[in-house]
């Protein structure tokens, strides 16, 4: 994996607050900040943060960010687009009480899995997206212990897509997120990870 710089990444939705020390980036949050189309919520909102790159056939893009997720929804983590209608959201957000670990698979209407991760709060979290063929495969993990398929999602071979660290905070404005980790490389095309 290649460090992406973060000067050279496009912003949808630029955050209220920006800080990078050339290694690091912290971003604050916009109240109202979210993506979602319309499922069971009956709303679509395009309001979250994203700074993104291409996310060419054959490579990956890998985040890893550091924050306290303490309101309802605050969430971080990886973003592939492809434009408002198709979209794929994976990482860690506050729900029922807990941290979670999932993703959303948007093509027209949003889709939401999520598994409970408590013993991850306080802890860098490394997100990892692999294109191969017509997928993305989705993984995370904390420190050096072995990553978690999250998702195996479709996305069309020929898609055009931008991908990179995202967050959100839907119920308040100045979640946080200390990234310090933005790599591209060759897409991880086994189905199962390797520990």
């Amino acid at each position: 994996m290649q460090d992406v710089a973060w000067h050279t990444a496009a912003w949808l939705n630029e955050p209220p607050d920006v800080q990078s020390d050339g290694t690091d980036l912290v971003v604050t949050t916009a109240d109202n900040s979210d993506f979602w189309r319309t499922t069971s919520y009956g709303y679509i909102t395009d309001t979250g943060h994203a700074l993104l790159t291409p996310l060419a056939a054959d490579t990956a893009v890998e985040v890893t960010f550091l924050a306290t997720f303490d309101a309802l929804y605050d969430q971080a983590g990886v973003l592939v687009r492809v434009d408002p209608d198709s979209w794929v959201k994976a990482g860690v957000e506050m729900s029922d009480g807990a941290l979670q670990l999932g993703a959303v698979v948007t093509n027209g209407l949003s889709d939401w899995s999520q598994s409970p991760v408590p013993e991850w709060a306080g802890r860098p979290v490394t997100v990892r997206v692999s294109r191969a063929g017509d997928a993305l495969t989705v993984r995370a993990r904390v420190a050096d212990e072995p990553w978690r398929t999250i998702r195996l999602a479709p996305l069309a071979p020929d898609a055009v897509a931008t991908a990179g660290p995202f967050c959100c905070s839907p119920t308040r404005a100045g979640l946080r997120v200390h990234f310090n980790r933005f790599a591209v490389g060759a897409s991880d095309t086994a189905l199962h990870a390797e520990p």
